[in-house]
């Protein structure tokens, strides 16, 4: 049948479920495009995360170039035997959540292990931790007395208090108070160039070996993944405890 046999208002009908067509056919383009583009991004996110999940899987030898550190120096504060077969050496900052996780782990470590294993803490206090220099200066400063690890202790085990204060020097003076130390003393080292310019060189050698995070350990000179609990790092030390009788 012609169009010209049509009324005119039937012409206009068809005319108007034409134009529906037509807009029912844009639109259902504009659908699949839709579909089609978010059926890439989600391959491409999904392959993202496939791939990262894969990459955090891995250990840390298989992720890149393997990191090693140096023995025990004579700036490094130890537990242990110094010159013990095994060495675990902690780059720790005083104000991160998991340094203070692990804390009481490496504790029970020394008190297991006595003379076998030998463990070194380094400073590496992260720009995003307002208190976490302040920490380290009165761990330094206190170590000048013979206080490191007692200062270190009261540090961590404390750190809930201290850790969102604007300024937590007070609080750490308090703590050189509770440990008898010379507060004068403990005063001028806790602002002293010498232990600041100690603390930046700390610094910066952690981000010379790549580091980003705490706390990341070594184990006899070995970058390790951080064992998920107690038991699992407790096995890690034994068997390197084993490897080197």
């Amino acid at each position: 049948m012609e169009l010209q046999q049509f009324t005119k208002q039937e012409r206009r009908e068809l005319r108007q479920q034409e134009k529906i067509k037509e807009q029912r056919q844009r639109k259902l383009k504009r659908l699949y495009r839709h579909i089609a583009l978010w059926l890439l991004v989600a391959l491409v996110v999904g392959g993202g995360i496939f791939g990262m999940v894969k990459l955090a899987s891995y250990p840390a030898s298989e992720t890149g170039p393997a990191i090693t550190v140096d023995a025990v120096n004579r700036e490094d504060w130890t537990k242990g035997n110094r010159d013990a077969k095994v060495v675990l050496i902690e780059y720790s900052d005083f104000q991160c959540p998991a340094c203070a996780f692990y804390y009481p782990l490496l504790k029970k470590f020394s008190d297991e292990f006595g003379d076998k294993l030998a463990i070194a803490y380094r400073h590496f206090p992260l720009p995003n931790h307002q208190n976490a220099k302040s920490a380290a200066y009165a761990a330094e400063a206190a170590g000048r007395q013979e206080k490191f690890w007692e200062m270190h202790d009261l540090i961590f085990d404390n750190q809930k208090d201290w850790k969102d204060k604007r300024s937590a020097d007070e609080v750490f003076t308090n703590y050189a108070q509770t440990l008898n130390l010379n507060l004068d003393r403990f005063k001028l080292d806790f602002t002293s160039k010498e232990i600041r310019k100690k603390i930046e060189a700390a610094y910066q050698n952690s981000v010379s070996l790549g580091l980003n995070s705490t706390p990341t350990f070594f184990l006899n000179g070995k970058k390790i993944s951080n064992p998920r609990n107690y038991e699992e790092f407790r096995s890690v030390i034994i068997q390197t405890i084993n490897e080197n009788p």
